[in-house]
């Protein structure tokens, strides 16, 4: 089918694990006609978990996208790209990729187990993008499940702007409509009640609007007045639509689809993208005659296909054997095929229209984040970044036989393309290669990646902590580089004097010389020096960072002085200066999240009393699962799945984030220094 902007919708499912997103994309995709049968989770038949080991652990670990034609009970035909994405916090990179894709996010709520951390951590990335947002509530066929309490307690947590657009009905068997019916029952009450309130909330986002239901009630509205309204109050979050569906059974499922096409937002109506030329914002707007402004926000490493670049088109058109450049590059690629998704099928297409989403193949300079455009005019542009969490979970790896370090290091440079929440580091200092993810579940399935689709094994250990060293207190620092070799001498003296920053202040370089005591040709030396210093740490060996260094006195020589006397003098000082300053090593702490059955929270919560943790908060999620957040030093994490794994019965699990840097006590700051050894030229 052929198709305009104003027809596509682009939707994310997105919330808790378990809460049947795939089975609900499965219901979806077969609902529109793009399936003949529904695949099964059970079975390893999905579209969207295709991955051998998505099917072997039975749960998404990728954003997948698939597409469906849908001719709604309007009439009207429109073209659903849905994204389907991993509920489990380890696997958050991939499902925040996708948000830079989509209008609308529908949250899936699972209606046993309720309000779950993975609800409340997509709406607020949802909100953080200003997407429009939907509640999903899944399962409504369930005996015992309680859709009135459940409503009640989404509206009490999230607001009153929550409101039911169809309601179950039949013991959750079916589905009314209540937006654009007055009359009928449900199992949550009278179809008219729940409508007026949509109306009420709807009705005021506009003043116009307002007015004019206040002089004519609300059968004096046009359609389009009441549509124009809804679709304001879905981008300012005025309102959070709350739909019900059985993915299981398939009530609900086409309602949804109607609901798609008459409220959810398309490509022209949302909120602009947030692009960037430099600093400035810039509207890419949907006009296919345009130039193009695309966005790659997903990048796949197929072993049959290549590097696959899956991209959002915001502006102009993409065609095949169309020319297209990436961010500033000055040499454009050729669009030799061009795909639409369908799991892990690549279907070729002549043309993709602003709002649409597709894909290319085997083009190398292709990444996550970049810009496809055909005109310089477009150069320098960028989409507003969104906020991925920092990886600090962290493996030192080796392949597991000689020869392969190449092969190991091209392998994880695919995997951390893939995904923006894993990245791969060396550490020069130690010479290790570490990975880091969001926890130890993330990393295990990375390393099988490398094992099933690189054929590399490798052998790991845990890395050193990524400690930091920092000042206390404001000093100063002084030296004089005086060397005599015969020939030519070596001098620099260089006072300086040093303060500490504000946590995450970094580093600051002042030049505050007067009289060119210090002629401005060897600051550059001075500060190189400081630098070295930085890098290599003066307490125990770790990156210092939160200080301000202020050079503002020194000597020099007319003809003994160079810079390399200069960074020696520079070092040196700094390094005095140090000294007096109270030095500290700081370590990182991690915001933890760990849920485990309810019977197990005294376990976990004594487990995590013994690592110095703070426990900040519980949740009491349904079912009987305790979600127990804490903030907590990485390097007490050390073994902590096997440890969760054995006090839980293998029902516990985590996910951590970066919070902050903090001084570490001051038994293990004396042995950190105990152990450091400088390099001899730091003698």
């Amino acid at each position: 089918m052929s198709y305009s902007t104003s027809q596509i919708r682009n939707v994310a499912l997105a919330g808790h694990p378990g809460a049947g997103k795939t089975t609900l994309f499965e219901a979806l995709l077969h609902a529109g006609g793009a399936l003949q049968t529904a695949g099964s989770i059970e079975r390893g038949s999905t579209v969207s978990d295709f991955d051998p080991i998505e099917k072997e652990r039975g749960h998404s670990l990728d954003a997948a996208i698939a597409s469906t034609d849908h001719l709604a009970s309007s009439g009207q035909h429109i073209h659903l790209n849905l994204i389907d994405t991993p509920g489990y916090p380890d696997f958050r990179g991939p499902a925040l990729g996708a948000l830079a894709a989509v209008e609308t996010v529908a949250i899936v709520v699972d209606a046993d187990i309720g309000i779950a951390h993975g609800t409340r951590r997509m709406l607020e990335y949802a909100k953080q993008r200003s997407l429009c947002r939907a509640i999903v509530i899944n399962k409504i066929e369930h005996a015992g499940a309680d859709l009135a309490g459940l409503v009640n307690a989404l509206r009490e947590e999230f607001g009153p702007e929550l409101l039911p657009l169809n309601l179950p009905a039949g013991g959750g068997n079916q589905v009314v409509d209540c937006f654009g019916s007055t009359s009928g029952d449900s199992d949550l009450g009278a179809v008219a009640d729940w409508h007026q309130k949509i109306i009420d909330q709807v009705v005021e986002i506009n003043e116009t609007v307002m007015d004019h239901y206040l002089d004519v009630g609300e059968t004096g509205l046009s359609g389009t007045e009441l549509h124009d309204a809804f679709e304001q109050c879905l981008r300012e979050g005025h309102l959070l639509p709350i739909c019900f569906v059985s993915a299981r059974t398939g009530a609900g499922v086409k309602e949804l689809l109607d609901i798609a096409e008459t409220l959810f937002p398309h490509p022209g109506e949302a909120n602009s993208p947030p692009f960037m030329k430099g600093s400035d914002p810039i509207d890419a707007k949907p006009d296919p005659s345009a130039h193009v402004i695309a966005d790659v926000f997903k990048i796949v490493n197929d072993p049959f296909v290549g590097k696959l670049g899956i991209f959002r088109v915001y502006q102009g058109t993409v065609k095949k054997d169309a020319q297209l450049f990436v961010d500033d590059g000055k040499k454009p690629f050729k669009v030799g095929h061009l795909f639409k998704l369908k799991g892990k099928d690549h279907i070729e297409i002549s043309q993709a229209i602003p709002g649409d989403i597709a894909a290319v193949a085997k083009i190398d300079e292709l990444h996550f984040d970049a810009v496809l455009h055909d005109s310089h005019d477009e150069d320098h542009i960028h989409l507003a970044p969104l906020n991925f969490p920092k990886p600090m979970f962290g493996l030192a790896v080796e392949p597991a036989s000689k020869g392969q370090e190449q092969k190991l290091a091209t392998a994880l440079h695919k995997l951390a393309e893939e995904d923006p929440a894993f990245a791969v580091e060396h550490n020069t200092e130690t010479n290790e290669t570490v990975i880091r993810g969001l926890s130890d579940l993330h990393l295990r399935v990375m390393l099988q990646r490398l094992k099933d689709r690189f054929t590399v094994e490798v052998k790991s250990h845990p890395p050193r902590i990524a400690y930091r060293e920092t000042i206390s207190l404001p000093a100063e620092g002084h030296h004089r580089h005086k060397k005599q070799t015969g020939g030519a001498g070596q001098f620099g003296e260089v006072f300086l004097r040093i303060e500490p920053l504000p946590r995450g202040g970094g580093f600051e370089f002042v030049d505050a010389v007067k009289g060119g005591t210090i002629p401005g040709q060897f600051l550059p030396a001075v500060e190189k020096g400081v630098r070295q210093v930085l890098g290599a740490g003066a307490l125990a060996g770790y990156p210092m960072q939160d200080v301000r260094v202020t050079v503002y006195d020194g000597k020099h020589h007319p003809v003994d002085s160079k810079e390399v006397a200069f960074i020696a003098a520079g070092k040196r000082a700094f390094l005095d200066a140090i000294s007096h300053a109270h030095p500290q090593v700081l370590e990182p702490i991690v915001d933890l999240e760990v849920s485990a059955p309810e019977q197990h929270m005294g376990d976990v919560s004594g487990g995590l009393s013994s690592k110095r943790a703070r426990i900040s908060g519980t949740d009491a999620l349904r079912g009987g699962e305790i979600v127990i957040r804490a903030q907590v030093p990485l390097f007490e994490l050390e073994g902590y799945a096997a440890e969760l794994k054995s006090a839980t019965a293998g029902r516990g699990r985590y996910a951590l984030d970066f919070s902050h840097y903090e001084p570490v006590p001051a038994a293990v700051q004396k042995k950190l220094a105990d152990t450091y050894k400088p390099h001899p030229e730091e003698d």
